[in-house]
């Protein structure tokens, strides 16, 4: 019998002042069996900073056809396809020809590093391409922030962001920013 999604709830609160972009969400994660409280956190802290009104969480691990994260327009074409982990080439360039715009949210330190140097050369031609590597330590910090049931407080200014909630301090989201997207 196969093991079944765990249910988390999470009341983000989004004050991002960079993109002028206010708001509560009230999300459900589904939790892979598969999946840590780290990646689900990374997850959840890039919807806090990608947030809109169209951005929803899909099947990602569930279904190798989604991503974690995506947002559609009216008409069911993708806009952003947003990955947390270290996805192959393929994967990448799939996302690429079927969105208008791809974010790779890669964690874990080294095995990131090593990962990029693997993919580097075929993604960099990919012009709708971005890849941020969390530093070291911020998926750690954000899977303590991970309850059944949280109330969060996402907060970014200044190219500066810090998730939080009432029990545990913030963290601060810090990433490097692998590859940009083209003009």
């Amino acid at each position: 019998m196969a093991l079944k999604s765990t249910i988390y709830k999470a009341d983000l609160q989004i004050a991002d002042m960079d993109r002028h972009y206010y708001g509560d969400h009230s999300l459900t994660i589904a939790r892979h069996p598969s999946e840590t409280d780290e990646r689900m956190m990374v997850r959840v802290a890039a919807f806090g900073l990608f947030a809109s009104e169209r951005l929803e969480f899909c099947k990602g691990l569930s279904d190798t056809d989604e991503p974690d994260l995506w947002q559609k327009d009216l008409t069911g074409q993708i806009q952003l396809w947003i990955e947390a982990g270290q996805p192959d080439e393929r994967r990448i360039a799939k996302a690429s020809g079927r969105s208008d715009r791809v974010v790779i949210i890669a964690y874990a330190g080294k095995t990131a590093d090593i990962w990029w140097q693997g993919v580097k050369g075929k993604v960099e031609r990919l012009r709708n391409v971005t890849v941020w590597s969390l530093a070291d330590g911020v998926a750690d910090a954000l899977g303590k922030l991970a309850e059944r049931t949280m109330r969060l407080q996402l907060m970014v200014q200044d190219g500066e962001a810090s998730l939080g909630s009432a029990t545990v301090d913030p963290v601060a989201i810090r990433w490097n920013v692998l590859k940009a997207p083209e003009a």
